[in-house]
């Protein structure tokens, strides 16, 4: 148990879009940015506007994957817990637009390096699309 709080010390975000971001980050990490699943979560949740989401998540999770100076630890979507990197990305998608200076620092600390301008449009660009379809993410 203790091992398990180590590793994933963060619970699970009490909002339903940010829980439905987490899912397609897991996916999409895991599986490919071609996961059916994230897709079909996507277009479940979004209806006739999932295409936008959708594409920017893996726009987002392409910038994450070619800017990261290290791995960008996720758990299994199973998992009721969550890591502190998924933490801190779910934060940057809440805050990237009210805290930008906040969610540029935890951008920098979650990859490793210090200019994360693309990374952070990406994510802006994400947090928007949730947003304008009424749900935003918030942690």
């Amino acid at each position: 148990m203790t091992e398990t709080l180590t590793l994933l010390p963060h619970a699970l975000p009490h909002c339903p879009n940010a829980r439905l971001a987490l899912f397609a980050i897991r996916r999409m990490g895991a599986h490919g940015l071609a996961d059916a699943r994230a897709a079909h979560a996507m277009f479940t949740a979004f209806g006739q506007g999932f295409r936008r989401p959708l594409v920017l998540m893996r726009a987002m999770m392409t910038d994450l994957a070619t800017h990261a100076a290290g791995t960008i630890a996720i758990a299994p979507c199973c998992c009721s817990r969550m890591t502190p990197a998924e933490s801190a990305l779910l934060a940057v998608l809440a805050r990237v637009e009210t805290a930008p200076d906040s969610a540029r620092l935890l951008m920098a600390d979650l990859l490793g390096i210090r200019r994360v301008e693309a990374t952070l449009m990406s994510a802006a660009a994400v947090s928007a699309a949730f947003a304008d379809e009424g749900r935003p993410v918030c942690c």
